[in-house]
């Protein structure tokens, strides 16, 4: 089932992390990093690393990766106005960077935070934002691009 009706770029992320530099502050004691992942995208990546035969910090890198690049892509989309969070306030745990079950990476947000979203953005009823991510990870470094778009139902 297409979509049918306008579609307008707001915003576009991208974001680059090192592996190994990821990892080395993923083992320090005391560290809040893992508290940045639901228990969902952890056994995901623990998964994905089984079945590729490398490690679960790749995959949560190229998570981070991604969630970086949704706080850059919503950042653009703002433009004028005021963003209703900065770096040290950002909600990153209620942002979750998941497989879907044919392996298609998608952005899913806690309801909360799309309603922030939306409001930040000044859509309405008839408006919809749809995410597009894509991941890579390979020669230690993770990487995601994602596109911010918002689609106008035709009435």
């Amino acid at each position: 089932m297409g979509f049918s009706g306008e579609r307008t770029v707001l915003g576009l992320g991208h974001d680059l992390v090192s592996i190994a530099d990821f990892a080395e502050r993923l083992a320090m004691p005391g560290t809040r990093m893992s508290r940045l992942f639901s228990v969902r995208e952890q056994r995901q990546s623990q998964w994905r690393a089984r079945v590729k035969g490398d490690d679960p910090e790749s995959h949560l890198a190229v998570r981070w990766a991604g969630k970086e690049a949704v706080l850059k892509a919503w950042s653009e989309a703002l433009d004028e106005r005021d963003a209703p969070y900065g770096l040290d306030d950002f909600p990153w745990g209620a942002i979750e960077i998941l497989d879907d079950s044919r392996g298609r990476p998608g952005v899913y947000m806690a309801q909360d935070l799309q309603l922030v979203l939306s409001d930040s953005l000044g859509a309405d009823g008839i408006d919809r934002l749809a995410w597009h991510i894509s991941l890579t990870h390979d020669a230690g470094l993770a990487a995601a691009v994602v596109i911010l778009e918002r689609l106008l139902s035709c009435v």
